[in-house]
This record gives structure tokens, C-alpha cells and sequence, in this order.
């Protein structure tokens, strides 16, 4: 008998919770529909929204409780008199209501409104809810951007992303949070994002249109709204200029090839890398990021292969040209490298790596003139000799002066680059030049 009591106490106990809630919910409502919510309202507003958070079993309780949660940063910018306050204390005043999180919750709660309603076919908040994103979305929009300015590229990436799942029309918001997430070196978010791009075929291709304000003779972009910058131009407007957008998906396939690589996943990088070119033939940029992806794995044929079939389309590219002579110079083939290493310096003459490399690719010779001196004997033969392997050694030294002459007055503050040129003035006995580079390195 005790434990029917006990059973029937906790029905009850239930019961009150569950009218306890409804009531808050329905108080809730009332102030959220009220015009403005501010002050007092809006103390209460959140005391409930904590109070019956924690209350809500069913579904549609747990969901509306969310959803007044999420709107609490939305009401409160609303309380704000920003047309009263200076740029600045408008914006310390957003910052107090608003942060990349609250966003993201703001996101969360009112996608699963809308998905519920959809769900029970009842729209109490549907409309409502859109008319929230298109109020909101601009603001969201910049303060991203501010984000970004500020080299806050994770939370910058974090708002994006949530406006995109507020507007999945929008892509573009999708895309750039991508880039932002490769920014703040936060790849598992980036390849997440750069994936659902993939799966949606999302080119970003199109046309954005211009037109110039007669009043502020500033140009003005309308985005890809055609309509609007034509009515426009019957009024306001003059100039109207189109800007064709290419696409963007040579990039997006780069990128996840690149982002596999750099979490050591190269085989996956290189099925990545094979799709984009199939995606995009002519892209070059993607023929180099599959070129770095062989060297990476230390295929050094397939990636000169690569890497001159760049050069067919692109043959003033000085770092590829220079990435041919180190190459060559690894494996040996010195001839070789030095072509390229002298190629790379047609192309740019204050290639500064090409003129150091060079001069060490010439200085390996003098490696063994100098050890083929030291096993010469006293007589007349090897005498004559040593005359001849000196002059070698001159004319090496002397071959070499230039390009690390460069090199140090391109990078005077070098220790390696001035290192090597003073002791090539030592070796030529350049006394003059020797003391002089000396008294600037301070040694």
C-alpha cells in the first residue's frame, strides 16, 4: 500500500512540473510576442527561459524552450538604442550581446524550430523566423567580416557557417567559411565545409552587377541581383558594369587535396587532386598542388613530369623553374641544376635562394680541386699541377662572386650568404673587400 503512495505522489509531482512548464511557456509567449521587449519584460523573459529549460520532456517543449533560448541575443540588440550611440559604443554595446556562440546557438535553435514545424505542419513561428534571418543577416554578415579583420579566423569561420545553415540557398557563406577555417588552420572544420560543397556541385560561378550612384559617384555592387541594378539605372544609377565570376571549384578540390596532405592522408590527397583535374583540365594551379603532392612522396620524376608540363603553359615561373634545379642538384645531376638555377635568374634576377644555391652548386667543385691539391707530391709534375688546379679554383671563385655579391646586397643581414662571400674574397685575396664585409658582419 506504501508503494502505491509513493507511485501515485510522483504522478502528481510530474503533473504539476508538466502544467508548471506550460504555464512558463505560455507566459513566454506573451512576452516574445510583444512589440518590443526590453527592460523589465526582458528580465523575465530570461529568468523563464532558464526556469523552463530544464522542465521540458516533450518534444515540442524542448524545442520552443530552445528557441526562446536562441533568441535571447536577437531581443537584446533590439533593446538597444543604437540610433542614440557613437560607432564606437555601438559597437562595444553588440559585443556584450553577441559572440560567435550565440550565433551558432541562434542558429541551432531556430533551424530545429523551423524543422519542427515543417515536421507537425503547424507554421507558429515559420515566417517569423525568416523575417529574423533576412533582418539579421546583413549585421551577421558584417560582424563576421569584423572578425576576420581582426584575425579572428575560427570564429569568423564559426558565424559564417551558421549563417549558411540559417540560408542553405546561400553557398557562398559556405565557401567562405571554408577559407576562414583554412586561415585558422582549423582543417577538420575546413575539409567538413569544403565536403559539403563538393556534395552540393557548388560552383560559385555567376555575375555580380554594377552600377555607379549619380549622387555619391561611388560604384555600388548588387550582387548577382540583375533586376535591381537595372531599376535602378531608369532612376539613380548610371554606369551599370557586369563582372563575370569564374568557378570556384578547382579551388575547393585543391584545397581538400592539400588539406589531406598536410594530415599526412597523401593517397587520399592524390585521389582528390586526380578529381579536380578531371573537374578542371586547365587549371594550373592544380597540375602544381598534384606536383607537390609527388614531391611530398619523393616522386621526383613524376613531379618534374608535372612540373614542366606547368612550365609548357607558364615558362616565366621562376619558383617551378627553381624547383626543377633543386631537384636535379639532390639527385646529383649538377649540369642540370645549374641550367635551371641560371633559368630561374633570367626570369628574376633577385631570386635570392637560386643566387645562394648556385653559388654552392659551383663551390662543391672546389671541393675537389682542393682534395685533389692535398694529394699532390713536391715534384715537377705535380708542381705544374697545382698551378693548373689553381687556376681552376680562381676562375671557379671568380665565376661565383657575382651571384653571392647579389645575394648578400639582397639579404645583407644573411649570416650563411656573407659567410660564404667572405671566404671567396679570401680566397681570391681580395684583402679590401674582405675587411670591409667583415666590419658589417661586426666580426
Amino acid at each position: 500500500m506504501k508503494i502505491k503512495h509513493i507511485v501515485l505522489a510522483s504522478a502528481v509531482l510530474v503533473s504539476v512540473s508538466s502544467f508548471a512548464q506550460k504555464d512558463e511557456l505560455k507566459s513566454l509567449k506573451k512576452i516574445y510576442g510583444k512589440g518590443e521587449v526590453k527592460g523589465n519584460d526582458l528580465i523575465e523573459y530570461k529568468a523563464l527561459v532558464n526556469k523552463v529549460e530544464p522542465l521540458a520532456t516533450e518534444e515540442g517543449d524542448k524545442i520552443y524552450a530552445g528557441f526562446y533560448r536562441a533568441m535571447i541575443p536577437a531581443l537584446e540588440v533590439s533593446a538597444l538604442d543604437l540610433k542614440s550611440m557613437t560607432p564606437q559604443q555601438m559597437q562595444m554595446s553588440l559585443a556584450k550581446v553577441i559572440s560567435p556562440k550565440a550565433i551558432t546557438d541562434l542558429a541551432v535553435g531556430l533551424n530545429a524550430t523551423l524543422d519542427y514545424e515543417k515536421k507537425t505542419g503547424k507554421k507558429i513561428y515559420t515566417d517569423e523566423i525568416n523575417e529574423v534571418i533576412n533582418e539579421f543577416k546583413p549585421n551577421l554578415i558584417d560582424y563576421a567580416l569584423a572578425l576576420g579583420k581582426m584575425n579572428k579566423n575560427k570564429e569568423a569561420a564559426d558565424v559564417l557557417y551558421a549563417i549558411y545553415t540559417l540560408d542553405k540557398k546561400d553557398q557562398d557563406m559556405l565557401f567562405y567559411a571554408a577559407s576562414y577555417a583554412v586561415n585558422a588552420v582549423d582543417y577538420d572544420a575546413a575539409l567538413k565545409y569544403y565536403g559539403e560543397l563538393k556534395a552540393a556541385n557548388y560552383s560559385g560561378e555567376g555575375t555580380v552587377y554594377y552600377a555607379v550612384n549619380n549622387t555619391s559617384k561611388v560604384e555600388e555592387n548588387f550582387g548577382n541581383n540583375k533586376k535591381l541594378r537595372d531599376l535602378m539605372i531608369t532612376t539613380s544609377h548610371s554606369k551599370p558594369r557586369d563582372e563575370k565570376i569564374p568557378s570556384k571549384r578547382g579551388e575547393i578540390y585543391k584545397n581538400i587535396a592539400l588539406i589531406l596532405k598536410e594530415k599526412g592522408k597523401t593517397a587520399e590527397a592524390l585521389t582528390a587532386i586526380t578529381d579536380a583535374r578531371k573537374e578542371n583540365p586547365n587549371d594550373d594551379s592544380l597540375i602544381l598542388a598534384e606536383a607537390e603532392l609527388y614531391l611530398a612522396n619523393k616522386d621526383f620524376d613524376t613531379y618534374t613530369k608535372l612540373v614542366n608540363q606547368a612550365l609548357e603553359k607558364n615558362p616565366n615561373n621562376a619558383d617551378l623553374v627553381y624547383n626543377l634545379a633543386v631537384i636535379s642538384a639532390n639527385n646529383n645531376k649538377l649540369d642540370e641544376a645549374e641550367k635551371y638555377y641560371k633559368r630561374a635568374l633570367e626570369i628574376d634576377g633577385n631570386y635570392f635562394n637560386a643566387l645562394l644555391n648556385l653559388s654552392e652548386l659551383k663551390l662543391r667543385a672546389d671541393e675537389k680541386l682542393v682534395t685533389e691539391m692535398n694529394k699532390l707530391g713536391t715534384s715537377d709534375k705535380d708542381n705544374k699541377r697545382y698551378e693548373v688546379i689553381k687556376a681552376e679554383r680562381e676562375k671557379n671563385f671568380k665565376s661565383i662572386l657575382p651571384y653571392l655579391e647579389k645575394a648578400v646586397e639582397l639579404k645583407p643581414t644573411d649570416e650563411p650568404a656573407s659567410k660564404t662571400l667572405l671566404s671567396v674574397y679570401r680566397a681570391l685575396e681580395m684583402t679590401d673587400k674582405a675587411s670591409a664585409l667583415k666590419a658589417k658582419m661586426g666580426k
